[in-house]
């Protein structure tokens, strides 16, 4: 399931990323290649490396009675072995505080890096019974700033990468870099307590204890008979796709062994299916396992006045699930009353920003929030709609953020008229900018930051401020679960889950939006006068975001040639974060950019438009 996520996508080419950049605090090492078959040819090759009196070697592989690892770094001079491993999870500073939780045990975000520290630093020990081995984690640390513009670009992502990180480094010393992003923490402490069974690996083993089972599974191919569990079986990365029916699921495969379930069938609606259902835990271990066996006494509804409550909404799926109902639900008394607070011209925004461990330009730190577009589509009270405007800064070596609220400001500051987001990520952002603009130096960044207070709200017991604007932006999703509900949705209230569902049942939609833009008054910034948003393939409605045109679509193949972004369309939000990092390079043709930076305009122009889409669906309803 995650290799069909482009998010984590994403985030695991940046992990390469910060593992090439880790190597060169350590150059000159010797890398490990995985071309040879067998642990033991891979041991035997970083055993005699290790015979020299000093070495550095990535991806050094140790082999000890069944118990196999690879290091990331591992620095040997003389009898001291300094065995390193590179996350691009963010740190801050050098404190081992960070890895604890408030209640003095191993923190969960935490807790599988260091038993995987722990493990390989038993493995290197067990090989080196002689040496004296220090373990450290290699972390991006969020407390430092870049020195250099372009530090991500340095290693850059590629499909024909040739080593196995699919990563090429475009400079050979760590100067190049300025000052380093990471910090380098040693963890002796923390991993000598998880072997000597201080914090235990789960309530039934401690570390040596799992380890000598999951050995023993492994070497004697056993199946590990484990209790299954809802949360984690839920979120299972083994599960079979629609896109992959070919594959063995491993979730099933589990259910068979382990459960008293047998056999599954997922394509009939489960409680897996069912959205926030913190009774699911429970219902499991029960044996209830298909919406159609649960009844109400199953999740105790809990009304709340004037919208759905969460209880009830998870009631309604599972009962509509139960009756085969497929009829949409919308609570057009608590609904309309919620419309009538909202002011016209309506307004619809949409951000789409990058956080990366190995930053874009100097004076940024990592994972510190980049907001380099966004799309605004405007309603005036008769009904017309407009894509009243955009933005995008994709500009090598320019941190985008500054000018990027700039923008918004001159679209929003006309009218008093409500402004819609999708989810929370839009409030996040502006609030994260606003700290960013008053460590800044910017002439106009009072009147900046106020802006952001008039449209966003921040309530934290911890901040320095709190406030919460006279234009606070309408969470449309929220408004989709306290007062509408879908079957198509499926449990899931995204927007790319919400959109082709109110447009597989919405006439309405499908008759207005079938037509051409010309004929429905409605205007765009990216796409033609003839552009069609909805097609309808055997009978069902297919989603806009499957529309999308594909980037280099009329190129040649000389044309091709040329390219280097080694991208292929803009339909997501993982594609889009990729799609700016590639964006940076500095080296890359103008006409490359400007397809590159199409894409995305026209991705995120829908984006704003299907939350259009949603809005004259609920009007319409009411």
């Amino acid at each position: 399931m995650k290799n069909d996520d482009p998010f984590m996508a994403a985030l695991a080419s940046g992990g390469f990323q910060v593992e090439e950049y880790a190597r060169l605090h350590y150059p000159n090492g010797v890398l490990i290649e995985s071309v040879k078959d067998g642990y033991e040819n891979l041991a035997n090759e970083t055993a005699v490396l290790l015979q020299q009196e000093n070495a550095i070697i990535y991806e050094a592989a140790f082999l000890h009675q069944g118990l196999f690892i690879r290091t990331d770094i591992l620095v040997k001079e003389g009898d001291r072995i300094k065995l390193i491993e590179v996350k691009a999870k963010g740190c801050s500073g050098n404190s081992t505080d960070q890895f604890f939780s408030a209640k003095g045990g191993l923190d969960s975000g935490w807790k599988s890096y260091l038993f995987d520290l722990a493990f390989q630093t038993h493995v290197v020990r067990k090989c080196m019974p002689n040496a004296i081995v220090t373990p450290y984690l290699m972390l991006a640390d969020k407390s430092k700033e870049a020195t250099v513009d372009g530090m991500n670009q340095f290693f850059r992502i590629s499909n024909s990468g040739s080593s196995r990180t699919g990563i090429h480094k475009r400079i050979e010393s760590i100067e190049e870099c300025g000052e380093s992003v990471l910090t380098q923490i040693q963890m002796s402490e923390i991993v000598n307590g998880i072997i000597n069974g201080d914090y235990a690996y789960s309530k039934n083993y401690t570390f040596i204890q799992a380890l000598n089972r999951l050995k023993d599974l492994y070497v004697n191919d056993e199946f590990a008979s484990e209790e299954v569990a809802f949360s984690k079986c839920k979120k299972c990365e083994f599960q079979t796709s629609g896109d992959h029916p070919e594959k063995v699921s491993g979730l099933q495969h589990c259910f068979q062994r382990c459960s008293s379930f047998g056999e599954i069938d997922r394509s009939i609606p489960n409680i897996f299916d069912v959205w926030n259902f913190r009774k699911g835990k429970e219902l499991f271990k029960k044996g209830k396992f298909y919406m159609r066996d649960l009844d109400e006494n199953d999740v105790l509804k809990e009304p709340v006045a004037g919208k759905l409550s969460p209880s009830e909404r998870q009631w309604l799926q599972i009962e509509k699930s139960r009756s085969n109902d497929h009829t949409t639900h919308i609570d057009h008394v608590n609904l309309k009353n919620e419309m009538s607070k909202w002011k016209f011209p309506l307004h619809f925004i949409d951000f789409e920003t990058s956080a990366v461990a190995l930053p874009f330009t100097a004076g940024r730190t990592p994972y510190e929030q980049v907001a380099f577009q966004f799309s605004h589509h405007q309603m005036e009270e008769d009904g017309t709609v407009s894509h009243k405007g955009e933005f995008i800064l994709h500009t090598p070596g320019v941190f985008p953020n500054f000018e990027f609220v700039r923008h918004l400001k001159s679209q929003l500051q006309n009218d008093v008229g409500t402004i819609f987001r999708y989810s929370h990520h839009e409030n996040t952002i502006l609030v994260k900018i606003y700290f960013q603009l008053m460590e800044s130096t910017e002439v106009d960044r009072e009147e900046l930051c106020a802006f952001i207070q008039t449209i966003t709200h921040l309530k934290k017991n911890d901040a320095i401020v709190n406030w919460e604007g006279a234009r606070n932006m309408v969470d449309l999703c929220q408004v989709v679960k306290d007062f509408y509900y879908n079957p198509l949705m499926k449990g899931s209230n995204s927007i790319k889950a919400v959109l082709p569902a109110i447009l597989g049942t919405s006439t309405f939609l499908q008759k207005k939006y079938a037509k051409p833009i010309s004929e429905i008054g409605l205007s765009s910034l990216n796409f033609s006068s003839n552009h069609i948003w909805l097609s309808v393939q055997n009978g069902t409605v297919q989603s806009p975001y499957d529309q999308l045109p594909k980037l280099f679509e009329n190129w040649d193949e000389f044309q091709r040639e040329e390219l280097i972004s080694e991208m292929k369309d803009v339909s997501n939000g993982g594609a889009a974060m990729m799609a700016y990092a590639k964006l940076q390079y500095e080296d890359m043709l103008e006409s490359e950019r400007e397809e590159l930076a199409r894409g995305l305009l026209k991705y995120c122009e829908l984006d704003t438009l299907a939350m259009v889409m949603l809005y004259e669906e609920l009007k319409r309803m009411c």
